[in-house]
């Protein structure tokens, strides 16, 4: 099995361009997957209305019922399934995302806090992230959904909430998404983003409430230990004019380095013991240095000065 070895502790450098994917969940439902920085993520909102073991998520249309449970349960905004679930999806309560027979598709999961906070950091941090994710236009988005590019493809949407009351919100101003970390016994961690901002909102809020669910694609390589590095040495970093890279392992490596929006700017076979790269002619900024040997890959964060 190959191996990643992700050097730079989970950040998000760069976008690679890789072919559109699809991922289907227990009912049968296909949705298009992109690829954003490290991370795979859904470009729809969940659907699902069954756990990975088929068991059904309840369907909660009374107002009362939804406000007392404490127990995993779905609806559909307004209670109007055919309107509203093939554009928005289903909202979920927070108990649904932290059920242990599992909300989302096989090999994917609900993303954490954390893992929310690496796609925003990525994408050049809260106060502009928003915008890079939602739906371009006002065919779903209320005017004049300010910033909207959707740069990234997330083609995030205005699917809006159910309050703890069991009071929907407006569909068409704001999108919430749960994350799978809990802030306390009564609150859970969430990202929202409204029609006339172009930030990512972070807060937590009442597990009854009703938000979407975006699913991220779990790490299909093997992650080993920072220690585990093929004796690989890459210095210096951040880098003038020169970086050099000192690997034990010498059949069939490969240096390739990519720019922040993922395209490969330098590449070249490594052959000697330490191989000297000359980096001169790349622009200041930040960069991604991939090393690819025989059943391994290893990425670090290179900083050119």
């Amino acid at each position: 099995m190959k191996k990643t070895i992700l050097l730079f502790a989970g950040l998000a450098l760069f976008t690679m361009k890789t072919q559109a994917q699809t991922v289907s969940d227990i009912d049968g439902n296909v949705y298009n997957t992109i690829t954003i920085g490290t991370q795979v993520w859904m470009k729809e909102n969940l659907k699902v209305t069954h756990y990975s073991n088929g068991d059904a998520i309840p369907n909660i249309s009374d107002n009362t019922s939804w406000s007392n449970l404490a127990t995993g349960a779905r609806c559909y905004y307004n209670n109007d399934s055919a309107v509203n679930a093939p554009v928005y999806g289903v909202l979920y309560n927070w108990y649904a995302v932290n059920d242990s027979r599992n909300i989302a598709p096989t090999g994917w999961h609900v993303p954490t806090d954390a893992e929310w906070t690496t796609l925003t950091t990525y994408l050049g941090g809260e106060s502009v992230a928003g915008g890079k994710l939602k739906e371009t236009d006002t065919t779903h988005w209320q005017s004049p959904n300010t910033g909207a590019t959707n740069e990234t493809g997330f083609t995030a949407l205005p699917s809006s909430f159910r309050g703890d009351n069991g009071i929907f919100g407006y569909v068409g101003v704001y999108g919430y998404w749960w994350s799978s970390t809990e802030y306390n016994a009564i609150y859970a961690w969430f990202r929202d983003v409204h029609y006339n901002v172009s930030s990512v909102g972070r807060s937590y809020y009442d597990k009854e409430v009703g938000y979407s669910l975006r699913c991220m694609k779990n790490n299909g390589s093997d992650i080993e230990d920072i220690n585990y590095q093929k004796k690989l040495y890459i210095y210096p970093n951040p880098v003038i004019d020169r970086v050099y890279i000192d690997c034990a392992e010498r059949q069939d490596l490969k240096m390739q380095i990519y720019n922040v929006v993922g395209e490969c700017v330098l590449q070249r076979a490594l052959n000697s013991g330490t191989d000297d790269i000359d980096v001169s002619s790349l622009s200041k900024g930040i960069y991604v240095i991939q090393i690819t040997g025989a059943d391994w890959t290893v990425q670090r964060k290179l900083t050119k000065e």
